[in-house]
């Protein structure tokens, strides 16, 4: 029934037309809090359509007319029956709603209508006109089309007076009107209760013939006691009847509105109460002191490390004798980056082309032209059949500031790709510079602070504050500040080379056996779902430090990550007391709620799901960013992930097909992200430079040829598309 509950909190929103917080909970009563604008509805799986758009529609009304007040702690209203207060603000509510949504007074008739056809005010073996006003009213303005209420004039003049309450001020005055009448109602009913109780009572003593004196003696007394004792007697003889005094305390407990009651108890009734208990958690607002280490200090670590490297292997004898072996340390990996370097400046001229020419055109098909004032003496001549005389100015806005924020998958599975996906992020680096677009690269991992498989839980950096219901962010979890603008070239360039020997180190290619790494820059888990949490800090960060309007935020990846747990009160039952632990995501019934913007997204069983949750509250949180993913695929599982997003033999899959088989590569437009691009890990392995040798046959010649063409024009066609999002 999920489906059917968000079906209804959407209804609820656009008919608040405002981004309430809607939550489904097994309540037995719907509730909107005026103050949190957190509307609460119980999940009403046994109610029919009409019964349930009418329902939600009546808490809107409280949403939109009941005004942010505590209004029954108020001087005021002390003394009056909360009853008689909600049964006339539903009236109000929902005559409000009726004439802002002409169509709702169906949707009200419907519901109600079903309500009555079932007897939710019990009332089908009641005599309606024993009732009190207040019963009477709720009736009447309810379910009156369907049966018979009557009014005396009196009443009939507060029953108008409910109608045609418009504020909120005029609604107080009639509750209390209808409060007071039934008060009215209530004390007549006790004294006529007490009268044929008297006079049922009364047996006249047998005094024979003479009985004047006794009489006249007793009229004496009658007339001086009987106002003061007679009631008391009375009372304590009819057991318990409450006098005919207005009581002392600020309600009158005895006054009761049964057709509300009843009508809660029967809404009860379509409560699933036996149905999983939907949860909202939220965002924890992480500290990016911890979250993030600093550039120096993750290349303080790689150079302190290969420094100790490079002098141990200055000591291998076996260097010396074999050309297997490296002369010096770093020289075969490190002749790899210049050849890739050289060979990557053609793609990242043609980013910068592309980039400018976007933004020229942009701003050409913003521009304005507006008249000067000032005759142009070219069109004089014209003046018999011309009337813009008149010289123009063009004016070109000013473009908007770029900024870029890298997420790097750094985990296990990216070992034999992570070479090939620092190809294309170092092309998007080298761009960066050449536009002076300022930039920062983060690699997630599990490992910096410290081998979780090895440690207790509760070791680590402590990222938030922990709060129920809050997502659990991994005391382990580290963005590591690969690169960054802030740096200049020279300390770039080493910077890159760095990594790319990190790489190396774990790469398919045998490189490996020669080179060892820092065990904190060692591969790890895939928290890629704590990156996504942590860009909430990190993009407002980054904008106000670099000064950029737009950011472009670029994830490369290789695979899913685990759902995050959220923070919940947990208690064992071997253990005496409650503490602050964690649970596990159901996908089916845990939402993630937004209240800056009043959203909840459902998280879904599958981890592209959650994951893709987390990316449209960011687009929701960052309307302006846009957030594109680069997936590094092995040819085995291009299909299995577009099966993700798109089902098989529908015009989207037949298409996505057809893209990987011919240019190994395409874009999924149905995620979290704006766009999804996935890249096939062979080509991006495949050099782009035409480079053959010399004594090659004319078919050697022309197979690397059209290799080369395939791999620029995949290249290219990546990177046009998004230079188009970036631009």
């Amino acid at each position: 029934m999920t489906v059917k509950h968000e079906i209804k909190s959407q209804l609820a929103k656009l008919l608040a037309t405002e981004d309430l917080i809607v939550e489904n909970k097994k309540v037995e009563t719907a509730a909107f809090n005026v103050h949190t604008r957190v509307l609460t509805l119980p999940q009403w799986d046994r109610a029919s359509n009409n019964v349930y758009d009418m329902l939600v529609s009546h808490e809107v009304g409280h949403a939109l007319y009941t005004p942010d007040r505590d209004w029954f702690t108020e001087p005021e209203w002390i003394g009056l029956n909360h009853s008689f207060v909600n049964i006339v603000e539903d009236v109000r509510i929902e005559k409000l709603m009726k004439r802002k949504y002409m169509g709702i007074a169906k949707t009200f008739y419907r519901g109600y209508t079903e309500l009555s056809d079932n007897d939710f005010f019990q009332v089908e073996n009641e005599d309606i006109d024993s009732l009190n006003l207040a019963d009477r009213i709720n009736l009447y303005y309810k379910i009156g089309a369907f049966v018979d209420v009557s009014f005396t004039d009196r009443e009939q003049e507060i029953v108008d007076l409910v109608g045609s309450t418009e504020t909120f001020k005029e609604m107080e005055d009639a509750a209390r009107l209808v409060y007071e009448y039934c008060l009215e109602e209530k004390e007549d009913e006790k004294q006529d209760d007490v009268d044929n109780e008297m006079n049922f009572n009364f047996e006249p003593p047998d005094l024979g013939e003479d009985n004047t004196e006794y009489e006249d003696q007793e009229g004496e007394e009658e007339e001086s006691e009987s106002n003061e004792n007679a009631p008391q007697s009375v009372s304590e003889e009819s057991g318990g009847h409450h006098s005919n005094q207005i009581p002392e305390s600020p309600i009158n407990e005895d006054i009761e509105v049964q057709t509300a009651e009843s009508l809660d108890e029967k809404l009860k009734g379509l409560v699933n109460t036996h149905g999983v208990e939907n949860v909202y958690v939220e965002l924890p607002k992480v500290n990016l002191d911890t979250v993030i280490i600093k550039n120096s200090e993750v290349h303080n670590e790689i150079e302190s490390f290969y420094t100790v490297a490079e002098s141990d292997w200055e000591s291998t004898e076996d260097r010396h004798t074999s050309d297997v072996f490296p002369k010096n340390l770093f020289d075969f990996v490190d002749a790899d980056y210049v050849q890739f370097k050289r060979n990557a400046q053609k793609e990242v001229n043609y980013l910068v082309k592309e980039f400018e020419s976007r933004k020229a055109a942009t701003s050409y098909a913003r521009a304005t032209t507006s008249r000067t004032g000032v005759l142009d003496t070219a069109k004089l001549h014209t003046y018999k059949f011309n009337e813009d005389l008149f010289k123009k100015i063009t004016v070109l806005p000013d473009g908007k500031n770029h900024g870029l924020v890298f997420i790097l998958d750094w985990s296990g599975s990216m070992a034999y790709v992570l070479q090939d996906t620092l190809k294309q992020l170092y092309n998007l680096i080298w761009f960066c510079r050449k536009v002076n677009i300022p930039f920062d690269v983060y690699g997630f991992t599990n490992e910096w602070y410290g081998r979780g498989t090895y440690e207790r839980a509760d070791e680590g950096v402590n990222h938030y504050e922990g709060k129920e219901y809050n997502l659990h962010v991994d005391n382990h979890f580290g963005l590591m500040n690969l690169f960054t603008n802030k740096v200049n070239s020279k300390t770039l360039e080493q910077q890159l080379i760095n990594v790319w020997r990190l790489a190396a180190s774990f790469g398919r290619v045998n490189y490996h056996r020669f080179y060892t790494y820092p065990s904190k820059l060692s591969l790890s888990g895939t928290p890629l779902n704590e990156s996504l949490v942590a860009l909430h800090q990190i993009i407002p960060e980054f904008q106000k430090r670099n000064k950029v309007e737009k950011v472009q935020c670029i994830v490369l990846t290789d695979g899913e990550a685990y759902q995050l747990p959220y923070r919940a009160t947990v208690k064992r039952h071997w253990e005496d007391e409650e503490y602050l632990g964690t649970r596990n995501i159901n996908g089916e019934c845990v939402f993630l709620r937004d209240r800056k913007h009043g959203k909840t997204y459902r998280l879904g069983w599958n981890f592209h799901e959650y994951t893709d949750a987390l990316l449209k509250n960011l687009k929701d949180s960052f309307p302006t960013v846009n957030f594109i993913g680069m997936r590094v695929l092995e040819k085995r599982d291009a299909l299995r992930f577009a099966r993700l997003y798109h089902m098989e033999y529908t015009d989207d899959y037949t298409r996505i097909e057809k893209d990987w088989k011919k240019q190994k590569s395409f874009t999924i437009t149905k995620s979290g992200y704006d766009a999804y691009f996935a890249l096939s890990s062979t080509n991006l392995a495949d050099d782009s430079e035409f480079d053959v040798q010399q004594d090659a046959t004319k078919a050697q010649i022309k197979r690397a040829f059209v290799k080369s063409l395939k791999t620029k024009k995949l290249n290219k066609k990546v990177l046009g598309e998004f230079i188009q999002l970036v631009a």
